[in-house]
């Protein structure tokens, strides 16, 4: 990812969207010689426009720092593709069904990797009527806890939230096949097939 903005990018999506430099620079409030300067590579826009900047030109601040724009295909997708997003600094966890450009308390956030569940987290699941019981054999302290277990096929998806202090158990229906998803505040996002 670029450190800040290139005038390449802008210019770009300035020329997609069929907008002149002195248009773009009425609506940000310069004049069109500084949008001229930034596409030249001869200045950059003061930080205090980049969200405005990024408005002008439809994209999202982060997709404007990185260059890398988020298309929306709109394409039928597969939910085992699913990614995790978790906030380092709130918790907020936030589910996408593929790549997304997330941000969340000022902080842009990376996919989680999932690794194999290990021996630490170690589960069992029961059959109950007709869901099963899906224990996690896992103290739930404030330091050291489960956040969320996340049942996942490819059409369906069942998302619990757990906290501290708590029991790390959830009843869920398993609809055969996909992954069971759990993630510990700790060690990272870990998943199991079943």
């Amino acid at each position: 990812m670029n450190n800040y903005i290139t005038g390449a990018v802008i210019k770009k999506l300035r020329g997609e969207r069929g907008i002149t430099q002195a248009q773009l620079a009425e609506r940000l409030g310069v004049t069109s010689k500084a949008v001229s300067k930034w596409e030249t590579a001869r200045g950059l826009p003061d930080i205090a426009l980049i969200e405005d900047l990024s408005k002008a030109l439809g994209v999202s601040v982060w997709e404007l720092m990185s260059g890398n724009l988020i298309e929306n295909r709109n394409c039928a997708g597969n939910v085992l593709r699913s990614m995790f997003y978790v906030c380092p600094v709130c918790g907020n966890v936030v589910h996408a069904m593929g790549q997304a450009a997330v941000e969340c308390c000022g902080i842009h956030l990376m996919p989680l990797e999932a690794e194999e569940l290990d021996a630490s987290h170690e589960l069992t699941i029961e059959n109950v009527e007709d869901e099963h019981f899906i224990t996690v054999h896992h103290d739930m302290t404030r330091e050291h806890y489960i956040s969320f277990i996340a049942h996942l096929t490819t059409d369906k998806t069942e998302f619990i939230k757990l906290y501290p202090e708590g029991n790390a158990e959830v009843r869920m229906r398993l609809w055969g096949g996909g992954y069971l998803y759990i993630y510990c505040n700790k060690h990272g996002l870990m998943r199991k097939k079943l």
